[in-house]
C-alpha cells in the first residue's frame, strides 16, 4: 500500500491555527507517521508493538 492510499488521523488535541501536530495511519504491520504541516514529506513506519512501547511510555510521562 503507498502512502498516499493511506487513511490519515490527527490527534483531537490538535490546535486549528497551525500547531505542530503529527498525522498517523495504521496498516496491519505498521503505524505510518508524517508532519501534518508538511504531508509531501515521506512518512515513517513504524512496527505495531514499537507504536505500543512509545504509547506507553507517553501515557506514563
Amino acid at each position: 500500500m503507498s502512502t498516499t492510499e493511506l487513511v490519515w488521523f490527527k490527534s483531537s488535541y490538535s490546535g486549528t491555527q497551525g500547531d505542530n501536530c503529527i498525522e498517523v495511519a495504521v496498516t496491519e504491520q505498521a503505524v505510518h507517521v508524517r508532519d501534518s504541516k508538511d504531508s509531501m514529506r515521506t512518512p515513517f513506519a513504524v512496527g505495531r508493538d514499537g507504536w505500543l512501547r512509545f504509547l506507553h511510555f507517553v501515557a506514563e510521562a
